[in-house]
């Protein structure tokens, strides 16, 4: 069989009618190419390069795309355990590289920080972000680190969330009082929180929230916009594994998300008219909210970069449909946990007796003393990060991470699920317990100076929503717990199983039924 295919080739590479002048061409023009790429191997050969990442091979042209598990964090997992904690997977044109522990996560997230700053950004994220010009998907460059700069020192700073407290207070105590009136009846959890968060955040960003019976409508709406953009950015896209053939679409889902953002942006563009309108005099009184703050620094020139409405309106994108949503998912999240964990709730409710006192409301000021609920947050966002692979990464030039070449322009990809999980990081890893954050003898926090725990991220690129998210978080969390008891529907059972995308949420809502148990009724008016 070889002696038949031998002359194939050659005949397919010496055509027999070439002869003479033409033929000593075409045998050079082979020779010099075989010399150059012997050349290009000896060079490759001397300079030592590591080698790619190992992983499972694949098939032509659409690499491992056939045998991927839906749930990518689980599937990921299973490969690390068989090649080792980075993997290399090829995905249609794309090179994805997958990190699963906190040794080659510190690599990229901090040795290697500036190199892997970049996000690799899907279609459906392009067309959510105004072209990816928010903070979230912004190359790594002036106008990044210009809207970061705004964000972490204007509007993140603790002066300036300390002085948005009765917003959050006020908020708050709706909420506690909109449960009182559910008192005996099903609430659904993730619903609450996330309506609580939107008006907070909302009320922060441009001072308007909705009152009276229309603010569990419009929630509600928001929430199903809000599930829908991050499930389209979450979403396998074939535009983004072959973007040769990104302009068609073909899924649909950059047609879909379009949608979205335009929904969005109208109800941003409108605020925005609006303030506009107002009267000069009245505009240079003090910042009540973002907007007004963000419209000032607009004015401010800048040499290199300046506050377009486009920064703003994308900065706004990425508080609501980024923050609002993983905050609910975590409070979700930990009260299915706690409700499957009767001592642990207990013990946490306990605290709250303790700090707070049954005759009087939770506070953001007793959060520093509510050490145990706190460590209670740590563990439920150690087993269930909001994002599992936090935001992919791209390197700008060629890196080598754990001993293997990651090429530019690669996606990289941080399985926060799995490093949170690994037993050679954790004991018994499985198990929630947050006995392991409140007898901790080393500081744990969210600053990602520990890569075995990194579920807001880390290095330049962290979460700059981070402080608001502390402190909602807690706040929320205590308020819930403190105010009412809390038990299943009659033959209902509890479903602590997952669902993957963008966000990791619980398969099933949780449905509660709250009872009031503070001594004072008139607490919840």
């Amino acid at each position: 069989m070889t002696q038949d295919l031998a002359p194939q080739i050659i005949s397919w590479w010496w055509p027999q009618e070439i002869n003479g002048p033409e033929a000593a061409l075409s045998f050079s023009f082979i020779l010099c190419l075989i010399s150059w790429y012997t050349w290009v191997l000896i060079k490759r050969s001397r300079n030592g390069s590591p080698p790619l990442p190992p992983g499972p091979r694949g098939l032509p042209l659409i690499g491992s795309l056939p045998f991927l598990n839906p749930d990518l964090h689980l599937y990921f997992a299973k490969l690390a355990q068989t090649y080792g904690p980075i993997i290399k997977l090829q995905l249609g044109s794309k090179l994805c590289v997958v990190l699963s522990s906190p040794s080659v996560a510190k690599e990229v997230l901090r040795d290697h920080d500036t190199i892997f700053a970049n996000r690799d950004v899907s279609a459906a994220g392009r067309a959510l972000t105004y072209g990816g010009n928010d903070i979230a998907f912004s190359p790594y460059g002036p106008d990044w680190r210009m809207m970061r700069k705004v964000c972490s020192r204007e509007m993140m700073s603790p002066t300036v969330l300390d002085s948005y407290y009765d917003l959050r207070r006020r908020e708050v105590r709706q909420m506690v009082h909109d449960v009182r009136t559910q008192a005996g009846g099903p609430v659904y959890i993730g619903e609450l929180a996330f309506r609580t968060s939107l008006n907070v955040v909302t009320s922060m960003i441009w001072g308007g929230t909705v009152d009276g019976e229309g603010r569990r409508s419009v929630g509600h709406e928001f929430r199903e916009v809000t599930n829908e953009a991050i499930r389209l950015v979450g979403k396998p896209n074939i535009s983004d594994l072959f973007p040769i053939i990104s302009r068609f679409d073909v899924q649909g889902v950059v047609g879909r998300m379009k949608k979205v953002a335009s929904w969005l942006d109208r109800i941003f563009q409108s605020v925005i008219d609006q303030r506009l309108k107002m009267d000069r005099g009245e505009g240079e009184k003090e910042s009540k909210d973002f907007l007004q703050l963000l419209l000032q620094l607009k004015e401010e020139v800048d040499s290199k970069t300046s506050l377009t409405f486009t920064h703003v309106k994308a900065m706004f994108m990425d508080m609501l449909v980024g923050g609002i949503d993983t905050t609910a998912t975590t409070i979700e999240w930990a009260m299915a946990e706690m409700m499957k964990n009767p001592e642990i709730m207990r013990k946490a409710k306990e605290e709250l007796e303790q700090v707070v006192g049954m005759d009087n409301m939770v506070e953001e000021s007793h959060i520093p003393k509510l050490r145990y609920l706190d460590a209670v947050l740590k563990e439920v966002l150690r087993l269930h990060p909001p994002l599992v692979f936090l935001i992919p990464r791209s390197p700008s030039q060629p890196c080598t991470v754990g001993g293997y070449t990651v090429p530019k322009g690669t996606q990289v990809m941080v399985n926060t699920w799995a490093i949170h999980r690994d037993p050679e990081a954790w004991d018994n890893p499985l198990e929630f317990c947050p006995e392991r954050f409140y007898n901790a003898t080393s500081k744990s926090d969210y600053s990602g100076n520990d890569f075995r725990y990194i579920p807001f991220g880390s290095g330049r690129r962290i979460c700059v929503g981070l402080p608001l998210a502390e402190r909602m978080l807690t706040y929320v969390l205590a308020s819930l717990l403190h105010s009412f008891d809390w038990r299943l529907p009659e033959d209902a059972k509890l479903d602590l199983s997952e669902k993957f995308g963008l966000l990791l949420k619980k398969a099933t809502p949780l449905v509660a039924i709250p009872m009031p148990r503070l001594s004072n009724p008139e607490l919840y008016s």
